[in-house]
C-alpha cells in the first residue's frame, strides 16, 4: 500500500511538473512546428538571405540589384500575402510589378503623403486630443497596446486620405478590418472577410460620391481604386504604424530609466530619433520580403536563375555589424552612421523604398513625446517581432497618484504569468489556424490565378 501511495503521488508530482513547465518548453516546440509545416506546405522554393552562402554585402547588393525587381508572379508564396491581403491584393502597391501601373499608383502615394512637418504634428496632435485617456477613468490600466493604438491611426490616415475628421462609425470599420488582417497574419485568428467587405462598401461609396480629394490616374476602375486606398493606407498603414508604436512603447516599458529621460527632453529630437531607429532596427515592420528575379544573375561565381524566389530576412539583417546585437542601444546610432549600418526598416532607395518612411518617423516621434507627457508604461511581457500577444503593459497616468510599488510589481508578475501561459494558447492556435490558411491560400491561388487571368485576355486562344 505504502509503495502505491509513494506512485500515486510521484505520478501526480511529476503531472504538476509537466504542466507547470508547459510555458517553457511547448510554445518554442510549436513554433519550430509549424515553420516546419510552412515550409513544407508552401515547399522549398526560395533562397533565403542573409545566410551562410550569402552575407550582408550580397544582401544588399542583390536588395537593390535591378533584376530583382518581381514582387508577386510567379512565387508560391505571393498566393499566401495575396490571401492575407485580400480583398484587392492586386491593386496594393507592394504587389504591384514595375510598370506604368505601378508608376501612376506610386506618384498617387507620394502626393497624397507629400505632408508639410507641421501639418503631420498637428495631425497627430488633433488625434491625441479625441482620442479617451489609455488609463479610462483610472490612475492606471492593464491593456493591450496595439489595440489602443489602432484607433489612433485609424483616425490619422483617414484625415491624411480624405482631409476630413474620421466619426465613430469610419474608425469602427477601419479598425476592424486593420485588426483582422493583423490577427491573420500574425495566425491568431482566421480572416473575416465580411469585416473587410464592409471597409470596402464604405470606401466605394466615398470614392463614388467623389470624396476622394485626390486626381486619381486614369486607367483604373472604381473597384480598382477602392482596393488601392483599402489596401495601401487602411491595410499597410494603420496595421504597420500600430505594431510600430506598440513596439516602440513596449521597448521604452522595458527601459524606465530612457523612458523617464525622453518624457524629460520632449525637444531632444535627435535622441527620440535614435530610440525609433533602434526598436524599428530590433523589431522591423517586415519580417521577410521575398523578390523575383526577372533574368538570371550572377553572385560570387553562383548563378541565380530567372524566377528564382529569394526572401530578404529583415531581423536577420539587422543583426549583422552590431555590437551586442540582440541589445536595446539607442546610443549606438550616435557612433554607427546610419547610412554604414546594416538598418534597412523601409528598405533600400534602388528597390522602391517604403513611400511613407517621412511620415512614419515624423508622426512617431510626435506621438511618443505626446503620450510620455502623460503616462508611464512598464512590461513585463515577452517582446518578439510579430508581437503576437498585442503588447501587454501597464499604463500609468503621470499626473495622478498611480500606484505604490508594490501593487505595481505584483501587476507586472501577474501578466508576466499570464502572457507564458498565453504563450502556450497562442503556439497551438498559430499552428492550427496558421495551417488551415497556408492550406487555403493553396487552393485558392489568388495570386496564380489572377495572372492566369491577364494572360488569358492579352493572349486569347
Amino acid at each position: 500500500m505504502l509503495a502505491q501511495s509513494l506512485g500515486a503521488i510521484l505520478l501526480l508530482v511529476s503531472s504538476l511538473l509537466v504542466l507547470l513547465s508547459l510555458p517553457h518548453w511547448l510554445p518554442p516546440l510549436v513554433v519550430r512546428l509549424r515553420m516546419n509545416l510552412f515550409t513544407r506546405i508552401n515547399g522549398r522554393e526560395a533562397l533565403r538571405l542573409p545566410g551562410e552562402e550569402f552575407g550582408p554585402s550580397e544582401f544588399r547588393s542583390l536588395y537593390s540589384h535591378p533584376a530583382v525587381s518581381g514582387r508577386s508572379r510567379g512565387a508560391r508564396l505571393s498566393d499566401l500575402f495575396w490571401y492575407w491581403l485580400a480583398p484587392g491584393p492586386e491593386m496594393h502597391q507592394e504587389h504591384l510589378e514595375s510598370g506604368p501601373d505601378y508608376e501612376k499608383i506610386a506618384e498617387l502615394t507620394r502626393s497624397i503623403l507629400a505632408l508639410p512637418n507641421a501639418k503631420i504634428d498637428c495631425l497627430i496632435n488633433q488625434c491625441v486630443c479625441r482620442m479617451p485617456p489609455l488609463t479610462g477613468n483610472k490612475s492606471w490600466r492593464l491593456a493591450r497596446l496595439r489595440d489602443m493604438m489602432m484607433p489612433l491611426w485609424a483616425d490619422f490616415y483617414y484625415e491624411l486620405v480624405f482631409d476630413e475628421v474620421g466619426n465613430e462609425d469610419s474608425r469602427r470599420l477601419i479598425v476592424g478590418n486593420a485588426n483582422d488582417v493583423a490577427t491573420a497574419l500574425k495566425c491568431c485568428g482566421l480572416r473575416h472577410m465580411s469585416k473587410r467587405r464592409q471597409l470596402t462598401e464604405f470606401l466605394r461609396s466615398k470614392l463614388e460620391a467623389g470624396e476622394f480629394p485626390h486626381e486619381f490616374p486614369e486607367g483604373f476602375s472604381l473597384s480598382e481604386q477602392t482596393f488601392y486606398v483599402q489596401g495601401t493606407f487602411f491595410n499597410t498603414a494603420v496595421v504597420q504604424m500600430s505594431d510600430a508604436m506598440a513596439h516602440l512603447l513596449m521597448a521604452l516599458a522595458e527601459h524606465r530609466p530612457l523612458q523617464d529621460r525622453l518624457a524629460d527632453s520632449a525637444e531632444d529630437h535627435q535622441l527620440y530619433d535614435r530610440v525609433i531607429h533602434e526598436t524599428l532596427r530590433l523589431f522591423p515592420l517586415f519580417g521577410i520580403a521575398h523578390r523575383i528575379t526577372s533574368a538570371d544573375i550572377n553572385v560570387n561565381g553562383r548563378s541565380i536563375e530567372r524566377g528564382s524566389v529569394i526572401c530578404f530576412d529583415y531581423s536577420a539583417f539587422h543583426r549583422l555589424g552590431f555590437d551586442q546585437p540582440d541589445a536595446f542601444q539607442p546610443e549606438r546610432w550616435g557612433r554607427c552612421p546610419m547610412k554604414d549600418a546594416n538598418h534597412i526598416p523601409f528598405g533600400m532607395a534602388h528597390n522602391r523604398p517604403c513611400p511613407a518612411m517621412r511620415v512614419a518617423l515624423l508622426s512617431m516621434r510626435r506621438l511618443t513625446q505626446s503620450l510620455l507627457q502623460q503616462y508611464r508604461f512598464s512590461t513585463s511581457a515577452g517582446h518578439t517581432r510579430s508581437l503576437p500577444n498585442r503588447g501587454p503593459c501597464l499604463v500609468i497616468a503621470r499626473e495622478q497618484k498611480g500606484l505604490a510599488p508594490s501593487a505595481e510589481k505584483l501587476l507586472l508578475l501577474a501578466m508576466r504569468i499570464r502572457d507564458r501561459w498565453e504563450d502556450v494558447y497562442r503556439s497551438m492556435a498559430q499552428l492550427v489556424f496558421g495551417t488551415i490558411m497556408v492550406l487555403d491560400a493553396r487552393r485558392r491561388r489568388l495570386c496564380e490565378n489572377h495572372f492566369k487571368r491577364l494572360d488569358a485576355r492579352k493572349h486569347p486562344a
